[in-house]
């Protein structure tokens, strides 16, 4: 592990021991990213181009399919995730707590380029009532066509609370 990251975890009071004893890998940043979409508040998304090109068709083909869905997230920086980090144990959140629906710093599959956080209209944004929505739904039975898998589901390995609206793209 890079001394950076080190640092970054040291700094935040995070065992290295604990992400490892939980099987997390780091995922280094990527080296190109695209512009995916920008949102309605002009936030701009990026993906890395194999990701980007797969996240326009699955959002096209739901299009088609009278289904809306469109990005809460893409890329994060570690950088990003450790600021992310440190504003919770700021607020007083337990790094315990944190580190359930958090990765650390340089452990985020946002890091990738290929992970997404999805969200509906109607549906609250990061909540696990999305896996209600008719995009979950969607996403359940067609994601996997664009090369979109759900990282988190129940029961995870990986020790993260349940995420239906996060999902990983894999060549």
């Amino acid at each position: 592990m890079q001394a950076e990251l080190a640092a970054r975890l040291a700094e935040l009071g995070i065992d290295l021991a604990i992400l490892q004893a939980r099987g997390l890998e780091i995922h280094a940043e990527p080296a190109e990213l695209a512009l995916v979409e920008l949102n309605a508040e002009e936030r701009e998304f990026y993906l890395v181009p194999a990701a980007a090109e797969a996240w326009q068709r699955m959002r096209s083909a739901a299009v088609e399919d009278s289904v809306e869905i469109y990005l809460l997230s893409a890329f994060r920086s570690v950088e990003r995730q450790h600021e992310i980090i440190a504003a919770k144990l700021a607020r007083g959140q337990g790094l315990g707590e944190i580190l359930r629906v958090s990765a650390a710093p340089g452990f985020s599959e946002h890091h990738t380029g290929c992970a997404v956080d999805i969200g509906a209209p109607g549906s609250p944004p990061l909540d696990e009532v999305f896996e209600t929505s008719a995009a979950f739904d969607w996403l359940s039975r067609r994601a996997a066509d664009f090369g979109f898998h759900l990282s988190y589901p129940r029961g995870n390995a990986s020790g993260y609370l349940y995420e239906p609206w996060h999902w990983r793209w894999r060549a």
